[in-house]
């Protein structure tokens, strides 16, 4: 039997999902906000935050890009109608981002990469996507010294 949902469960407006590794493995050049084409089980299932876009990547298929990867898991309470949990989803952008994007993904070495789920003000499903490139080791070291320096500044303005 299915778990009872109340309407304090759902998330109205606000952050879904948060790839937190986005800014470690990837250098993020530019982003975009797109809205995403969801079926009403996917959608329901973001509004309990039931998602996952640590895999996520943006894939170029006759002229439309699409998220690859993202996982949204299936609703409880789904009736007969259900959705696979790893799908390709549309983007709706604009055609002029489009074509920006689709340009910069035939250099090599650049990705598009999900950053960040979430509901906007008018309650649809936004993603903030990042076009980059992969960081090597070597950035990575430099990231997690800036990262700890930081840190260790406002610890030493606190005092």
């Amino acid at each position: 039997m299915a778990k009872k949902v109340s309407k304090s469960d759902f998330i109205s407006k606000g952050q879904v999902a948060f790839n937190r590794r986005a800014h470690f493995d990837y250098a993020i050049d530019e982003t975009f906000v797109a809205g995403l084409a969801l079926s009403g089980t996917e959608v329901k299932s973001l509004r309990l935050g039931h998602a996952q876009i640590n895999e996520a990547y943006g894939i170029e298929k006759d002229g439309e890009l699409y998220i690859s990867q993202m996982y949204i898991a299936e609703y409880a309470n789904k009736g007969y109608e259900s959705h696979p949990e790893k799908r390709d989803r549309k983007l709706l952008l604009t055609k002029r981002e489009i074509i920006k994007i689709i340009n910069a993904l035939q250099k090599k070495g650049s990705t598009l990469v999900a950053i960040k789920l979430f509901f906007d003000d008018h309650g649809r499903a936004k993603l903030e996507i990042g076009l980059g490139r992969g960081k090597k080791i070597y950035d990575k070291r430099e990231s997690i010294k800036d990262r700890d320096w930081q840190r260790d500044k406002m610890r030493i303005k606190r005092i």
